[in-house]
């Protein structure tokens, strides 16, 4: 069976949510976890922190590093990935989680909001898949999952939130990008979003009781999981949805991850019927 023992995964954003779900998941194997995030001490209004996330990793049977990262920064971007490299023996996988988001229509988005999406949506994506590169040119399977959505050019997804949609579609422009550019080294670059709402802290302070009305970050991780065993040479390329990848793979049953047992989970943002 395909496993993550032993691999190591670089993960922006790995602090709670879906970052820490997949970092969880990957744990449950022995897997090494870098978590590159920015929270080092508790905030009021999300819970978790680097501290916090490894502690978690390490009783789920994996090793963790917690490493304080805001990927804005270039230069602590290139020493986290060094040290991470450094304490671990290598870096097989990385995953582009850590997003920023502001769903204001563009008369009424600041410019520091728009810059903070783009700086840390974009920007980030593109300087720690570069920061890596020489590592993951080195692993025997590497991945780079980017969590971003298939490009769906229908006006309603730019009307309300042009700047943020934007962004998100450069990481997903991205992504696509470096696995044409990184296909011939056998790197895999592969894009992951979810057909419906997932309750994450960030969420619920965006929406109130949104959460309640999605499914859980562990559908998210599960679906990394089956993309990041997957073989890079022959995997790479990809725009997927959580659920499809999970079909794909023998699931049927997606009750287990509602939040709210017995709902319809609403679609997340760039889902059609």
């Amino acid at each position: 069976m395909p496993s993550l023992a032993g691999k190591t995964l670089f993960i922006t954003g790995a602090s709670r949510g879906i970052g820490k779900a997949i970092a969880l998941r990957a744990a449950r194997d022995g897997a090494n976890i870098v978590v590159a995030a920015k929270t080092a001490e508790p905030d009021p209004r999300l819970p978790g922190t680097i501290h916090t996330a490894a502690a978690e990793i390490e009783a789920a049977g994996g090793r963790a590093l917690p490493l304080v990262l805001d990927v804005r920064d270039e230069t602590r971007v290139q020493e986290v990935v060094k040290a991470a490299a450094e304490h671990f023996g290598g870096i097989d996988i990385l995953i582009n989680n850590a997003s920023a988001i502001n769903l204001s229509r563009m008369t009424d988005t600041p410019a520091k909001r728009y810059d903070l999406m783009f700086d840390i949506n974009v920007r980030g994506t593109f300087m720690c898949s570069q920061a890596c590169m020489p590592y993951l040119e080195r692993a025997p399977n590497p991945h780079i999952l980017v969590l971003s959505p298939p490009i769906n050019l229908q006006p309603k997804w730019f009307a309300s939130h042009a700047a943020y949609t934007t962004s998100k579609y450069a990481m997903s422009m991205l992504a696509f990008g470096m696995a044409a550019e990184l296909k011939a080294k056998g790197v895999a670059v592969n894009a992951l979003w979810p057909r419906t709402l997932i309750a994450t802290s960030a969420l619920n302070i965006a929406g109130s009781q949104l959460g309640t009305m999605g499914r859980t970050p562990e559908i998210m991780a599960d679906a990394a999981y089956e993309i990041l065993t997957q073989d890079s040479r022959s995997h790479t390329g990809n725009f997927h949805v959580d659920e499809d990848v999970l079909r794909a793979a023998g699931v049927t049953d997606f009750d287990p991850y509602l939040v709210t047992p017995g709902s319809q989970p609403m679609l997340d943002l760039y889902i059609e019927e």
